[in-house]
């Protein structure tokens, strides 16, 4: 009797340290909860550098718009060390026409009354230190002269 309750008392320990390490994890990434305006869409798309209108990311500074895909598009920038993508969507608003960023030069700007503005290097805010949310980015992979972008 006096093993079997020696079992118990391991079985115990054993399954309240995998309590404790699943109660420490979270299905959810986004660590701000006001930052839920854009909706978690898969996207899985594939740029050929090749074509044209994907030929400019060939050279760093260049970002180029994708669009249908993700919230409102995406946005994809050869930084020079590498290829960042971001959802063309501003996640501080809710989704609308005027939300959905044109590129200005290295910027991503909003079409909306405030004009937020966002680096397309990095995806954080700039100018507005009140904003709460970071550009959504995306995966990018590179396979020969194809970008494939997702989440």
């Amino acid at each position: 009797m006096h093993y079997t309750f020696a079992k118990i008392k391991i079985l115990n320990f054993f399954f309240s340290v995998v309590l404790f390490i699943c109660m420490g994890c979270s299905k959810d990434n986004n660590s701000n909860p006001n930052c839920n305006f854009l909706v978690n869409l898969n996207v899985f798309t594939s740029l050929n550098l090749n074509l044209s209108q994907y030929n400019q990311l060939t050279f760093p500074n260049n970002p180029v718009y994708v669009p249908n895909e993700g919230n409102g598009g995406i946005i994809v920038n050869n930084t020079g060390t590498g290829f960042v993508a971001f959802d063309a969507a501003d996640p501080n608003h809710i989704f609308s026409n005027c939300s959905v960023l044109s590129i200005n030069g290295l910027e991503g700007v909003c079409g909306c009354n405030d004009a937020n503005k966002y680096s397309l290097f990095t995806g954080q805010p700039l100018e507005n230190s009140e904003l709460q949310c970071g550009l959504k980015a995306y995966f990018v992979e590179i396979n020969g002269n194809t970008l494939f972008v997702s989440n």
